[in-house]
Order: structure tokens, then sequence, then C-alpha cells
């Protein structure tokens, strides 16, 4: 048991070491303005590569609401911004599309 806890604590040095130290480092120096930029869209595209291809293939049977989910999401963000919205809104668009398609259906 004693390894297993002293396993989990190397582990867990390990892997958070090398991400405090480039954030230690950069955190004292000043970036340029472009690379700060291009920063600050890395959580948006992790985020984006991550998410959008299981959007496509959450519902095979009926793409269009995940279309429209997505659609919501990414006009309501570029034009307001912000993460909850967008994302709460995707997912109300896309189970209204799927409500008003099943009761279409049905």
């Amino acid at each position: 048991m004693n390894n297993q806890i002293l396993l989990i604590l190397g582990m867990m040095l390990v892997t958070y070491i090398p991400r405090l130290l480039p954030f230690i480092m950069a955190s004292e120096k000043k970036l340029p303005v472009k690379l700060n930029k291009f920063l600050q869209f890395i959580p948006y595209t992790a985020l984006g590569a991550l998410i959008i291809p299981e959007v496509f293939s959450a519902i095979p049977e009926m793409p269009l609401a995940s279309l429209l989910g997505i659609g919501f999401s990414f006009v309501y963000g570029w034009y307001k911004g912000g993460i909850i919205i967008p994302v709460l809104g995707s997912i109300l668009v896309s189970f209204l599309t799927l409500l008003m398609y099943n009761s279409f259906v049905f």
C-alpha cells in the first residue's frame, strides 16, 4: 500500500513539475504581443479539437441537431464570448431540435 502511495506521489511530481516550470519562467518575463495573442487561442483550439469530432458522431441519425448546436455555440461565442452560455445554449438548441424532430416523427 505504501509503495502505491509513493508511486502516485512520484507520478504527480513528474507530471506537475514540467507544467509548473514554464509557468514560473514565463510569468516574470514580458512575452511579445503576437506570442501572447497566439497563446490565448490555445484553450479554445484544444477544446475544439476535443469536442467537435465527437459532436458529429454523438447523434448519427440526426446530424442536423449537432450542426445547429455547434452553430449556435460558434455564433454566440464569436459575438458575445464566454464559454458557459455557448455550451449550455448549444445543448439546449440540440435538445430542442431533437424534441421537435421526434414530435414530428411520432
